[in-house]
């Protein structure tokens, strides 16, 4: 903190709102009622419904709103005054009106979602950062608080650099997307020179077995008469992940049905995500043996004549090229891939020598694509740890 920051109890500069919405203007929807505050934003989300059996508050635009329970997490938001009416929250929360004349809202905004602000809370607060703060141990705290003139520079500084972290992360996160685009361009182009340059067959002759999982109900305990059962978690990447297990007991019958070899398909056949449905993975050899739920498919192909892992492949391109799916819901709101459809899928067949050629071409660049998603990660981590480290400098006078 700067010499010249004066100390003072959040009391100064911030007065507690105490009013209270009518029961009629909640009832009728005319004032909405706060559903959350994001830790990372600080944005207020409102409720779609207005039955409550909490005690209210009012807040008016301008007021700074913070959630008791999780302020320190950065649920702390500023109602902006550009809204035309007030709005309501729980009594868990707490609503502000600020001194202008001694603070600028944007910079205690700032301040407050803070590792500076949950330092001073964790040491001047009995309980800590785990302490509801309510308006009488809120407003006690005490702050660090320069000039008004010299907020407003820190804020300047603050907003800039944030805005200039905001840009690199969108740059990420459009690069991370035109990866994942670039990956499936070649897919659909592999797999379409393939369609174009050898015999293509229908799945159904392909296949020595297809079949629905188990729909036996599983749980997350294990007895010593169940069976890990794989779900749509353990597909989802599209390869077999083997966390989060489930285990089931299964009849004799349904077991010898569904219990999984190295090198079957699973394939995800219902969901209520458009983006699930379709995804398929090779099973690995496993570490004892496994079943699969209903929600899947598994097709077990003739290795003799398709490698499991280019026949993965091109299902995969039949998926991204929205050729596997049917997209009209069930009643239930899911899409589906249909057994009946799958079978019908057209499936090119170059020898298993070339198959193992193509195959091996698309690990490489894979390998290369996963290299370039490491780095992106790091440079995640790095932009999401610059902020805390600008607020950090920001709120020690060093900025």
């Amino acid at each position: 903190m700067a010499n010249d920051w004066q100390t003072i109890q959040l009391g100064e500069v911030l007065t507690e709102r105490r009013e209270t919405p009518s029961p009629e203007s909640i009832e009728t929807g005319e004032i909405s009622i706060v559903s959350k505050i994001g830790f990372n934003e600080g944005k207020i989300e409102l409720r779609n419904e207005t039955n409550t059996k909490t005690g209210m508050i009012l807040i008016r635009p301008g007021d700074l709103v913070i959630s008791g329970i999780n302020a320190v997490k950065g649920a702390i938001a500023i109602y902006s005054e550009a809204s035309r009416k007030p709005i309501a929250a729980t009594i868990h929360y707490g609503t502000y009106i600020p001194n202008q004349e001694r603070v600028d809202i944007k910079f205690l905004w700032w301040f407050l979602r803070s590792a500076t602000f949950r330092d001073i809370v964790q040491h001047h607060i009995p309980g800590g950062i785990k302490t509801e703060l309510k308006a009488k141990r809120f407003l006690a705290v005490p702050v660090p608080l320069p000039s008004l003139t010299e907020q407003r520079r820190i804020l300047a500084r603050i907003e800039a650099l944030a805005a200039r972290v905001a840009e690199a992360q969108s740059l990420r996160g459009k690069a991370d997307n035109e990866t994942e685009l670039f990956i499936n361009s070649v897919l659909n182009a592999l797999v379409s020179n393939a369609q174009k340059k050898y015999k293509t067959l229908p799945l159904e002759d392909l296949l020595r077995d297809a079949n629905y999982g188990t729909s036996v109900k599983c749980h997350p305990e294990r007895t010593d008469d169940a069976v890990p059962v794989l779900r749509i978690p353990n597909v989802a990447s599209e390869k077999i992940t083997l966390t989060n297990l489930k285990f089931g007991v299964l009849s004799e019958a349904e077991y010898r049905k569904t219990v999984l070899q190295e090198g079957d398909i699973l394939v995800v056949r219902t969901n209520g995500s458009a983006d699930l449905v379709g995804r398929c993975a090779v099973v690995p050899a496993l570490p004892e043996p496994m079943a699969f739920a209903s929600y899947m498919i598994r097709i077990r192909c003739d290795r003799e004549i398709i490698s499991p892992d280019f026949l993965q492949l091109v299902l995969r391109q039949q998926r991204t090229g929205g050729f596997l799916i049917d997209f009209a819901r069930t009643t239930a709101g899911q899409y589906n891939v249909s057994l009946g459809r799958l079978r019908k899928t057209k499936i090119p067949i170059p020898s298993l020598d070339e198959q193992r050629q193509l195959m091996a071409y698309l690990d490489g660049l894979q390998a290369q694509v996963s290299k370039l998603r490491a780095a992106q990660a790091e440079t995640a981590r790095e932009l999401n740890a610059l902020m805390p480290s600008v607020l950090d400098r920001a709120f020690k006078g060093e900025m």
